[in-house]
């Protein structure tokens, strides 16, 4: 299969205006993904289904992640004068990265027998900026993975067929998978009576009586 920037620069010509960026991955399978625009989401997922040589027609799954505000510190390298003579020095400079949702999909193709593409998109904040395009017109096994990102960590899908909670009930009103959420003592319904859950709900009971 074509590396990835290959297949980036590719996309770039055959969608004019999109925004490609690829994303390293510091883990051991160095394994990059591809971030786009929202706005050319659609256009870049169906030129990396329908290609010749990409022919990515499978989508095995599709994922939510969630990154909170963040204090970034990373190495750069500046120019000073050291003892009066000019030098390139290293210096650590703290960033802050905002906070946002991503969807991600990893794509094969059963036809060519290659893969993994991995795709990003990317939503402006995580409070009311959370819509991104669906990927379900272009790969149908989609529906039921974007609906557990919806429902989980509350990125809307746009276009998407049938966007209703899939895990939850329809009155939940947190994501549970976000990394600030925060479970209840006590449910709505009846919990099942046994450990963590039971000495939260007993604890519960146990502060309202007082109250």
């Amino acid at each position: 299969m074509e590396t990835l920037e290959q297949i980036k620069a590719r996309a770039e010509a055959a969608v004019p205006g999109v925004r490609l960026d690829l994303i390293p991955n510091d883990s051991p399978s160095g394994q990059r993904s591809l971030l786009v625009d929202a706005a050319h989401a659609v256009a870049v997922a169906t030129f990396l289904r329908d290609d010749p040589q990409l022919r990515l027609d499978f989508c095995s799954n599709a994922t939510g992640v969630d990154w909170p505000e963040a204090e970034l510190t990373e190495k750069v390298k500046v120019k000073k004068v050291v003892d009066g003579v000019e030098k390139e020095v290293e210096e650590m400079r703290k960033t802050k990265r905002p906070a946002y949702l991503e969807a991600v999909y990893h794509l094969y193709s059963m036809a060519l027998k290659q893969g993994p593409v991995i795709l990003r998109l990317r939503t402006g904040n995580r409070t009311d900026d959370v819509r991104v395009p669906s990927l379900t017109p272009v790969w149908r096994g989609c529906e039921f993975q974007e609906r557990e990102i919806f429902d989980l960590y509350g990125v809307v899908f746009d276009g998407h067929p049938d966007l209703r909670r899939i895990l939850m009930w329809d009155e939940f009103k947190d994501f549970p998978m976000r990394r600030d959420y925060v479970e209840p003592d006590d449910y709505e319904y009846e919990p099942t009576p046994h450990d963590e859950v039971h000495e939260r709900a007993k604890a519960h009971y146990a502060a309202e009586v007082k109250s």
